[in-house]
């Protein structure tokens, strides 16, 4: 692990760092913020949405405040791996900086694009072994990132205690973002896109294991009716008999001015149920 640059913040201590990846083959960079105390602390797994870094989150959510008081730790990883030789593609929504956390079956992207197991393997060896961080985990994430957190707390119920999201895809196998990266990353039979797909996950009951799931979504996002559809995880929810808090705000839109304004209600969502 090299540790990048580390800073003081609302009493904690907020580190970047870059490891090597076996998943990915690459080196991935992410940040930690520790709050005050010894620990070992619980901790959230934050994951971002297309185009976005490790530093998105790190520096526009605001989260840390609630997260120290709630003493949890953050772990923000970045997006995709990156580099000479990953693979790559001119539009946002494809190749670095949109890895849908999904591991990539076809070629050019299953070299390096396996950021399902980054998340659920590398990720959590490196930041429990460098920081004094329990093996008590959640996740969030917003947009394409709350999409991968949803997904994979669903197909890794052991790894997580519980799980939310800001404006999540909530079902990319109905949405062009999802359609186009999954075409790409799993190849055409669209069977097998069907593990990768929030609603459908619900409505299979893989999400039993959560006592609920916290969704919050701004009513000014345009991106809400052509690629997000929230409600097909509220259809979803019902059909399974699962819990969701799915909350619309008016005037809110895509931007983390959204993500500022309800950040500590996901850290005490979290905060809760890691005990």
């Amino acid at each position: 692990m090299d540790i990048r640059a580390q800073h003081r913040v609302h009493g904690g201590t907020l580190t970047y760092a870059q490891h090597q990846s076996a998943s990915t083959g690459t080196a991935m960079r992410y940040s930690v913020f520790v709050p005050p105390g010894a620990g070992p602390f619980a901790y959230l797994i934050w994951l971002s949405g297309l185009t976005c870094t490790e530093d998105n989150f790190t520096t526009k959510a605001g989260a840390y405040g609630a997260a120290a008081q709630a003493g949890v730790a953050i772990v923000a990883p970045d997006t995709s791996p990156r580099g000479e030789g990953v693979a790559d593609d001119a539009a946002y929504d494809l190749g670095q900086g949109a890895g849908f956390y999904v591991d990539a079956t076809q070629a050019p992207w299953a070299s390096h694009f396996k950021m399902e197991s980054y998340i659920t393997r590398d990720l959590v060896a490196a930041v429990e072994s460098g920081f004094p961080l329990a093996p008590r985990r959640s996740l969030f994430g917003h947009s394409m990132g709350g999409h991968g957190a949803l997904t994979l707390a669903m197909k890794h119920p052991s790894l997580f205690r519980s799980v939310s999201a800001f404006s999540p895809i909530a079902s990319p196998t109905r949405c062009a973002w999802g359609e186009k990266a999954f075409n790409a990353y799993l190849g055409a039979d669209q069977a097998a896109w069907r593990g990768h797909d929030a609603a459908l996950l619900i409505e299979a009951g893989k999400a039993a294991p959560f006592d609920d799931i916290l969704v919050d979504q701004g009513l000014s996002d345009s991106f809400l009716e052509a690629q997000l559809k929230p409600e097909l995880l509220e259809q979803a929810a019902q059909k399974a008999g699962q819990k969701l808090t799915l909350r619309r705000h008016e005037g809110y839109d895509h931007s983390y001015f959204f993500i500022t304004s309800f950040v500590a209600d996901h850290v005490a969502f979290h905060a809760a149920r890691l005990g």
